[in-house]
Order: C-alpha cells, then structure tokens, then sequence
C-alpha cells in the first residue's frame, strides 16, 4: 500500500524535473574567437584568384596567408605564388613548392633556392594521399632524408600531406627521428584520429600540426557548419597549444567564391572560440607567425 501511495508522488517528481529542464535556457555558445587569424595553409587555382581572397582577408580578420604548391599538381604554381606574393607582400607568404621528394637531385636543387633567402616554408609536398590520386612515398627514402636535412640547415619548415595509417604513423616516426633538426607540418592533421596524432606529437617534438581542409565540407572535419567543435580534438589541441596551427586550405575555384569565403572563415573563427582564449590565440596566428618568421 506505502509503494502505490507513493506512486503519485514520484510521478509529480518526475513531471516537474521535466517540466524544469524544458524551461531552463540552453547553454550559451562561445562566441566567435575575434582576434588576428593566420591562414597557414592555402592554394591558388590559377594567377588570378588571389584577388578574391585578398579582398576577403579584411572582412574576416586575416592578416596572413601561406600559399603553397599542390604537390606538384600544377607546373604552374611557383609562377602564381611568386607573383601572388609580389602583388601582395603585406598579406601573401609564398611557399617553394617541391613537387618530388624522391627525385635524388631534389636536395641539391632545394639548397641552391633557399640559399637565395627570403623562403619561409616548403611545400606542400605530397607523400601519402589515398583517394581521386594515390601516392604512397616512404619518408624514409633517402632522397627525401637529403631534403630534411637542407631543411634544417636552412631552418625553413616543410609542410607534408600525409595520410596516416598505424604503419605510415611509424614510417614517419623513423623520419622524424632521424632528422630531429628538421621542423615537419603535418597538413590535415594526417586525416586523424586525435588519438594518433597525440602519439606523434607526444614522441616527436619537430612535428607540428596544420589543421587545413578540416572544415565542414571535407572528411574528417573538426565540425559540421553549425555544431559543436568535436570533443577529441578540442581535448587535444587544448594540451599542447603550441603544436597547432589553423588554415583554411581554399584549393578549387569555387572555393574562392566570396559566398564560400565569407562561410569558411566565418566556421574558422566559430570553432576557434570555442578553445580557451589563450590556445584559440596561439592557434589562430601565434604559432604560425613563430614558424614562419612573421613577427
């Protein structure tokens, strides 16, 4: 008899926590991050596009952008970044596209250009991609070894597309390891996950992590347009700040459309602000402004 008297009351309990949870205000979201924003890692699909983007950077905050070769996709990227840069000197960082990093005469070629000065980074240059083309070079191979270690001589970093796996993670350790003196940006964060990546970064202090092209229109992306920044990688750049930079990564003509512009770098900005204030900063322009010697 006490359990069916109080039924009615546990009923009433129940009802009312509801009816309390529907009323409370939902949690309010971060705002925007609102400070400078530097584009680490982007294209050009052709000379002309730069001025699109250019014309958005005000809008959206971005002091910056690193323009870099697609792997060796398009002959005519050095001419476009050069000129880009030249148009644009407070707003544009040229990379030196090296369009193979197998090629045994690569290293000597690269020494000569960065003995010239003013280049800021290499790359991107195209080790791993799975997917519209395949590519799969050791970054153990010695030609690229060469590489690395001009790089480091001349303390320039190089930007790699590289597509993790448990064994490619490992072929890239075996790199990294010996050649400690040469920085490595991992475009993409290699595709993920977090849990890998952190593995890397833990074991590998002269990696660091772009995280272009991981916007609401691509796999993996960090979020989709409206929701939340994901939990893993949130929880990861939030522990080692100043291993991450952010990039957009424009490419296609479509992407330079001022409407798509204008969504990728306002969902930039959105998930930015949803890190600590002191991390969306560094993410945001410190780290790259460090890297690249644009301080």
């Amino acid at each position: 008899m006490a359990d069916r008297a109080a039924r009615p009351v546990r009923l009433l309990a129940v009802a009312l926590a509801a009816a309390l949870a529907a009323a409370a205000p939902a949690p309010a979201r971060a705002a925007s991050y609102a400070g400078p924003l530097i584009d680490a890692h982007s294209h050009l699909p052709s000379a002309r596009a730069i001025g699109g983007y250019v014309e958005a950077m005000p809008r959206h905050g971005v002091t910056r952008v690193v323009l870099l070769g697609v792997g060796g996709v398009q002959k005519d990227d050095p001419a476009w970044l050069a000129a880009a840069a030249r148009r644009h000197p407070d707003r544009v960082v040229a990379g030196l596209p090296l369009p193979d990093p197998t090629d045994p005469a690569a290293a000597a070629r690269l020494d000569a250009a960065l003995g010239q000065g003013g280049v800021r980074v290499v790359g991107e240059v195209h080790l791993r991609q799975v997917g519209r083309r395949t590519i799969d070079r050791d970054p153990g191979d010695p030609a690229f070894g060469r590489i690395l270690d001009v790089l480091a001589r001349h303390g320039v970093p190089v930007v790699i597309h590289y597509e993790l796996t448990d064994p490619a993670a490992a072929a890239l350790e075996g790199a990294l390891a010996a050649h400690r003196r040469a920085t490595v940006v991992l475009a993409h964060a290699g595709e993920g996950p977090p849990a890998r990546v952190e593995g890397l970064l833990a074991r590998n202090p002269n990696l660091l992590v772009d995280l272009s092209g991981m916007h609401f229109q691509r796999r993996p992306a960090l979020a989709t347009e409206t929701g939340p920044l994901d939990p893993a990688w949130k929880a990861l750049i939030e522990k080692l700040p100043d291993r991450f930079l952010m990039g957009v990564d424009v490419w296609a003509p479509r992407l330079f459309e001022p409407a798509t512009l204008d969504r990728l770098l306002a969902w930039t900005r959105r998930i930015l602000g949803e890190l600590r204030p002191d991390v969306a900063e560094r993410v945001a322009w410190r780290n790259a402004a460090a890297l690249f010697r644009l301080e």
